[in-house]
């Protein structure tokens, strides 16, 4: 398939150079000539374009895909066919898949695992109220881009793959570690099939291991519908009782017994970081204020009124020098009433008093 390095697809896309590749297709580094942006190109392999029935349902979907518009799927662009090259032109994302993170790191801290399986419940939302089922959920169609965000890709294929995923390559042996029961047993996988591999992948991001292991393909697909896995918090103590519950439930053997939605997942995970992020903001601040989770205020919880305390002065030494000024001249201004009063009210002035000895009363009064 190096052939195609250097072609020009549809008379616009240019094969740049090689990225990767699976049991399914090929991925090329491309040039969108008439936009001229960078692109990924996926190319089918050669033994998939022979059936012509595989390939016109390969269209509608990827048409239908196309459709799709969420921050955590990779768009598809175009799709098309030339020289019995069938191919799909998706947006080019600067970044890695989520495989290579595990088996860089061997386990995703907890906080980062939840926020990534969070974001792709997120999309998985928005897939499944569009009617289209991913059906080949793992780590390596899960990307991270460079600013940390998840995007899942390669939608559509794996519903023409199943029979493949079980009896070919051993790249396409990689998704059976990943199907629900049902897919294992040969029916038809739905949006709670998808929920299922998800449950695996976060239990992969926490644990480093995978829940099934086996000689063969057949004997990882009957483990996914007999046996039930390792605890995550025996092989991650960090893994808390919570996370551990809603992994089990999202990989219940029993497709009803999982969650119906991949947002009733979402929701989960949510309350899981939550309480990570409440701890953090209260280690970085001491602020009495801060924004905070608190508690409905009713009736029931309102304190005793206390009583009223005089507001304290604040410490301002211009306002305190004014005050003590005005405190001083009412002070004074006190104090010159009461000398005034003091001088009208006691000290009488004296008057010449006249002579009135040996006269009557009435004399003296008129005197």
């Amino acid at each position: 398939m190096n052939r195609l390095i250097g072609k020009l697809l549809g008379n616009r896309y240019e094969i740049l150079e090689q990225l990767g590749g699976g049991g399914m297709a090929i991925i090329y580094k491309g040039r969108d000539t008439l936009l001229n942006r960078l692109v990924s190109i996926k190319v089918l392999r050669p033994e998939f374009t022979c059936d012509e029935d595989f390939i016109q349902r390969f269209r509608r979907e990827a048409q239908a895909i196309a459709s799709l518009s969420h921050p955590n799927i990779v768009s598809i662009y175009d799709v098309g066919w030339e020289d019995n090259v069938h191919y799909l032109v998706i947006e080019y994302i600067e970044g890695d898949n989520l495989k290579n993170f595990i088996r860089a790191q061997g386990t995703i801290p907890t906080e980062r695992a939840v926020e990534i399986a969070r974001q792709i419940s997120d999309a998985l939302q928005h897939a499944h109220e569009n009617n289209i089922v991913h059906r080949d959920i793992k780590p390596q169609n899960i990307l991270i881009t460079r600013e940390g965000r998840a995007k899942l890709t390669d939608f559509g294929i794996a519903k023409e793959a199943t029979t493949a995923t079980l009896t070919q390559t051993d790249t396409i042996v990689g998704s059976v570690h990943y199907i629900s029961p049902e897919q294992a047993r040969g029916e038809t996988a739905g949006p709670r099939s998808d929920i299922y591999s998800l449950g695996i992948v976060l239990y992969e991001m926490v644990t480093g291991a995978l829940p099934f292991q086996g000689e063969t393909p057949i004997g990882v697909a009957l483990k996914h519908i007999r046996e039930a896995p390792p605890r995550p918090s025996s092989l991650n103590p960090a893994v808390s009782p919570t996370l551990e519950h809603i992994i089990a439930r999202a990989m219940a053997k029993n497709a009803v017994e999982r969650y119906e939605t991949a947002r009733q997942l979402s929701l989960d995970l949510d309350k899981v970081a939550k309480p990570v992020f409440q701890k953090a903001v209260k280690a970085d601040t001491d602020d009495e204020f801060a924004t905070r989770v608190l508690p409905t205020v009713t009736r029931g919880n309102l304190p005793s009124q206390p009583a009223a305390v005089p507001a304290p002065v604040q410490n301002n030494p211009g306002r305190r020098r004014t005050a003590w000024l005005w405190a001083a001249l009412v002070a004074l201004g006190l104090l010159a009433a009461g000398v005034a009063a003091f001088q009208f009210y006691i000290n009488v002035p004296e008057i010449q008093m006249p002579a009135v000895e040996g006269k009557t009363q009435e004399e003296a009064k008129s005197e």
